[in-house]
């Protein structure tokens, strides 16, 4: 796992801009803490952090190949889990390897089969290839878009990065945000493709582009298909249970150590378990580690998302396997610090409002990153297998929005910081519904599909292109931060592939939320487990962090911050002094929100264009 940077420009001698390139790289420091270096051709520069995980003596880059016709050049971000095939097929057609890195295997693929590399890939990751043959750039983004991707084109070229901060380290990009940015911040549902920051763009999952002198192109190498679904029940689960067998044996492999993050829900315990058994056979010990925080027993309060605790499930998942395990208990007062926002929001490029959802799982990865270097999460099994509340509430799976937006409480929250006029002048409610259309009119349907199928289908696509890449740029941004390298099984295409086109009716069969995963699983779980309903992530109750919130936000209304343009003062003066019996999630999301503000304007100086 790594960070990766670089510049194209076809009119200018880039051999003469090394402090330019230095710069782009060194803001992917935290994505790659143990090596760094820079290679530069007459009209590409390209930059590389590494964080080895692979191959340590290995594997360096930016990576090179000797052509008759010249030199190709990568950066190469992710894992590839099918390297030891895919290695095996290009020896088989005379290649030779001077390493044992996945990030070889990649760049002899792309020697082999040119860009139709893309369909061979099984893994996670963001790549750029210069081409010195052809003078071209050839960008490539795994197919769930679960490495991040982010280009800027420029008067003669391109600039990308896998952080916007890369981009906006280059003095030809400029921070700013238009309205069209602040929509991406104050609606939840992502737009594939959009950026915050005004002429970037994020390489749409499953994109391929290429840029030479004549431009630049973009298109899917993949996307979601609908087919027709003849197994039945059985075989269904029954494969099921192969992929992930076969999906977490693949990314167990590394040759650093490597944990699970366990949440007690149906979804990392199964995959832990998996991960349990698989290791067992090796003679090893799997190591899992949860979050939790003090004092939680006490001040716990249940919500739509969030009805139980976790910490009870993991230790009788914990005892249910032989595994290594360890709680990181975090304290309020520590989640609150201000220095804390400042790095989640230097690793986020904008401000969230998630606040110590955020706050806690960086610092729950860093924990981690003490003891590993890679961790298994069960991030994206309810976008697959249909998990959430919303999937199986009637009036939210026919409301004209996206369903998660369907509530007042949340379709509401992200917008209530903003002052009245700006929020319209925004047209938020428009946005999302021409989002949701847009959504729609791309999802694949089959023929003659109607019906409830139909709507579950379209309700899949939408957390499957919408939802799921806010969670996973979270995952990767908190774990890259802290230079840990956080892996989803459940993300893997063909798993998506095949569950995308279960009907809904087996996906409930047992009349439950994801009945298939339950009944693939079953026999490594103990019942309360397999039974356990749907959890959220945990926030903290911990009253120290929600006094400490209030009195920032208080001391942030007293200064005067140029970040309360965008605030609604009134509303956040009375959530600053709302009692702690008293405060709801809504006011909390308010004060992170305005807070996370402040924190964005000081580290990027944004230049806000309004209208």
């Amino acid at each position: 796992m790594c960070g990766i940077t670089g510049w194209v420009s076809y009119r200018r001698d880039l051999t003469t801009h090394s402090p330019a390139l230095e710069a782009m790289t060194r803001t992917m420091a935290c994505r790659g803490p143990d090596a760094h270096a820079t290679w530069t051709d007459h009209h590409a520069a390209l930059g590389h952090r590494r964080l080895a995980v692979i191959d340590l003596p290995g594997g360096s880059q930016p990576m090179t190949a000797e052509t008759p016709d010249g030199t190709v050049a990568m950066v190469y971000s992710g894992e590839a889990y099918n390297y030891t095939e895919l290695r095996a097929e290009l020896r088989g057609r005379g290649h030779r390897f001077g390493t044992d890195s996945d990030t070889e295997v990649v760049l002899r693929g792309y020697l082999e089969w040119g860009e139709g590399l893309a369909d061979r890939l099984n893994g996670m990751y963001a790549f750029a290839i210069w081409d010195t043959r052809t003078q071209k750039l050839v960008m490539i983004r795994d197919r769930m878009g679960i490495k991040p991707f982010y280009y800027y084109e420029t008067d003669d070229g391109i600039l990308f990065g896998s952080e916007p901060k890369a981009i906006l380290a280059n003095p030809l990009a400029a921070p700013v945000v238009g309205p069209d940015g602040l929509r991406e911040i104050f609606t939840f549902a992502k737009t594939p493709g959009a950026a915050v920051w005004d002429g970037m763009r994020e390489l749409r999952p499953g994109h391929l582009a290429v840029l030479d002198a004549g431009g630049l192109r973009e298109h899917a190498y993949w996307r979601l298909e609908a087919t027709e679904h003849t197994d039945d029940q059985a075989a269904t689960v029954a494969h099921v249970r192969e992929l992930l067998d076969d999906i977490v044996a693949r990314q167990m492999v590394a040759d650093v150590p490597r944990c699970t993050l366990l949440s007690g829900g149906l979804d990392s315990s199964a995959m832990t378990a998996i991960a349990a058994r698989q290791l067992s056979a090796q003679g090893e010990t799997v190591r899992t580690f949860a979050v939790d925080f003090a004092q939680q027993s006490e001040n716990f309060r249940p919500e739509d998302i969030s009805p139980t605790q976790d910490t009870p499930y993991v230790h009788a998942m914990a005892e249910h396997i032989v595994c290594e395990h360890r709680d990181i208990v975090l304290d309020g007062s520590a989640m609150a610090d201000p220095a804390l926002r400042r790095k989640v929001i230097a690793a986020r490029d904008m401000p969230t409002g998630a606040g110590d959802r955020d706050h806690s799982l960086y610092l729950l990865f860093a924990a981690i990153r003490e003891e590993s270097t890679v961790a298994l999460s069960g991030e994206s099994a309810d976008e697959v297998f249909g998990g959430y509340p919303w999937f199986h509430d009637e009036r939210a799976r026919q409301a004209d929005t996206f369903p998660w937006l369907a509530g007042e409480s949340l379709a509401n929250g992200f917008r209530e910081i903003l002052p009245d006029d700006l929020a319209a002048r925004l047209g938020l409610d428009a946005h999302l519904h021409e989002s949701y259309l847009s959504a729609l009119a791309e999802t694949p349907l089959k023929d003659g599909e109607s019906g409830l199928e139909k709507r579950m289908r379209q309700i899949c696509y939408l957390h499957l292109t919408r939802m799921v890449q806010a969670l996973l740029d979270r995952k990767d941004r908190m774990s890259m931060a802290v230079g840990l390298e956080v892996r989803v099984p459940f993300c893997d295409h063909r798993l998506v592939q095949y569950v995308f086109n279960t009907p809904w009716s087996l996906k409930t069969f047992d009349g439950r939320e994801k009945s298939i995963l339950r009944a693939a699983t079953r026999d490594l779980l103990p019942p309360s487990i397999a039974e356990r309903k749907k959890s959220g992530y945990p926030a903290s109750f911990d009253p120290r962090y929600i006094t400490a919130v209030q009195s920032q936000a208080r001391d942030l209304l007293a200064d005067g911050h140029p970040a309360l343009e965008l605030c609604h003062r009134e509303r956040l003066t009375a959530a600053a002094s709302a009692g702690l019996d008293s405060i709801t999630s809504r006011q909390r999301h308010l004060l992170e929100r305005a807070l996370d503000l402040a924190v964005w304007f000081d580290l990027y100086n944004p230049v806000v264009k309004t209208g």
